[in-house]
């Protein structure tokens, strides 16, 4: 049989796991007040003004918008950024024409919820031609093999200038980089007065990391469907309307590719960010007007992806997905025996998804390989938790922590339950 020494990297250290499972703990017992004192009455706003009764891809609106600033409150972004999440759609936008606060009207409402300065992140948000920003102007300008380079080639750039002073603006990565997205922002045309919009380089970067998690939350085959997405590129060309039947058949979407590419750009824009900074402090670099550049966003790097230096291949996560189906849902054509093999194929494919390992680790339970379980248990968890949504939408972000969590008690407990009452017995985590 094979190993689970064949996964991808090694079990998480303990206390990094521990302070992960902390910081979900708060969203996991509905604690909002404990993570910010504000928290539940904007839920409490955005629930009277009717979010909770819109349809929104996975669910209702209201729980994609309190899932967004759950995911971008445990990817550590700042809280202006969290709330931007929060309400990241409550103008409407260039992907979702629904608008629970009149833009006309009801920027003066949200001000006073959220403050002016957030109110204008989310504002911005919602009138930026997203799509083309975020896909045609960043992500289609770029190979997966050049982001991967780019990536290397800027980490020594980033040491480079932090500990020796050395700055190389003709650097390629650097040259591409700059020429897409300029110390001094983008203009953008407003979604619907056509008026122009700036916006600065760091929000470009911030739009990116909301867009990720936004992506991650909502997006599963029923999105693959609608826009033929059999290639994994995520490039919204498709339009076969009859086919998306929501909800679909649940698969995980082939949106994980497109994802990562978001990351590794998010990742380039924060290091060329940290170089002109470097550059400013030792008074050198390109004269830019602050005050259009939102220096008080803070940038922050994502777990996911291994912390956005990683890029998918949209074709290895077509196969990935596809094993994991086959071992969670075709019995008659796998069998019990195969779903170790199909499961481990899948994790190599694709190591950035906790659910596989979830998974696997229920099956080394049943076959009383406890060490093996505990493993597994332990990486699909962490992962889980970085992403803060779930991969396979079949189930909750919650229930998945819920049941990794028995799966990792019960291993380190050295027993498994022999009979179907047994299983369904399982419960209560300490």
């Amino acid at each position: 049989m094979p190993s689970s020494s064949s996964s991808s990297s090694n079990p998480p250290s303990s206390p990094y796991f521990q302070t992960l499972l902390d910081s979900a703990r708060p969203f996991l017992r509905g604690e909002l007040e404990s993570v910010d004192d504000r928290l539940p009455s904007l839920v409490s706003v955005l629930r009277s003004v009717g979010a909770g009764e819109c349809w929104h891809k996975h669910g209702s609106f209201l729980d994609h918008l309190v899932e967004m600033y759950r995911i971008l409150k445990l990817w550590r972004a700042q809280d202006s950024v969290c709330l931007l999440g929060l309400f990241h759609s409550a103008y409407s936008n260039s992907y979702v024409n629904l608008a629970i606060f009149d833009p006309s009207t009801g920027r003066e409402v949200v001000s006073k919820h959220v403050g002016e300065a957030v109110e204008r992140l989310i504002y911005l948000f919602c009138v930026v031609p997203r799509q083309p920003l975020i896909h045609d102007d960043l992500l289609f300008h770029y190979t997966d093999s050049e982001l991967i380079e780019h990536l290397k080639c800027s980490e020594i750039s980033v040491r480079n200038a932090k500990e020796k002073g050395l700055f190389d603006e003709d650097e390629a990565w650097r040259k591409k980089i700059r020429g897409i997205v300029p110390a001094h922002g983008v203009v953008v045309k407003h979604i619907k007065t056509g008026e122009d919009v700036l916006v600065s380089r760091r929000l470009v970067a911030i739009f990116l990391l909301t867009t990720m998690a936004d992506f991650s939350d909502q997006l599963f085959s029923f999105q693959d469907c609608l826009f033929e997405n059999f290639d994994g590129k995520l490039a919204f060309k498709g339009n076969d309307v009859p086919a998306g039947l929501w909800p679909g058949d649940g698969r995980p979407g082939l949106w994980m590719s497109s994802i990562s590419r978001m990351g590794a750009l998010y990742n380039l824009l924060v290091r060329e960010e940290e170089i002109f900074g470097e550059e400013r402090k030792r008074g050198s670099g390109e004269k830019v007007d602050d005050e259009d550049r939102d220096g008080d966003l803070e940038l922050v790097i994502p777990p996911v992806f291994e912390n956005c230096t990683r890029v998918l291949d949209a074709g290895e996560q077509i196969k990935a997905r596809d094993l994991y189906w086959e071992a969670v849902c075709d019995m008659s054509k796998r069998g019990l025996e195969r779903v170790e093999e199909l499961l481990l194929g899948c994790i190599e494919k694709n190591p950035f998804v906790g659910e596989p390992h979830v998974v696997l680790a229920q099956h080394y339970m049943s076959h009383g390989r406890f060490e093996e379980a505990e493993n597994e248990a332990q990486k699909g968890l962490t992962l889980i938790l970085e992403w803060g949504s779930p991969w396979d939408k079949r189930m909750s972000w919650e229930g998945w922590i819920a049941w990794g969590r028995v799966l990792l008690m019960k291993a380190k407990e050295r027993s498994w339950p022999q009979n179907a009452w047994g299983i369904l017995n399982l419960g209560l985590v300490r």
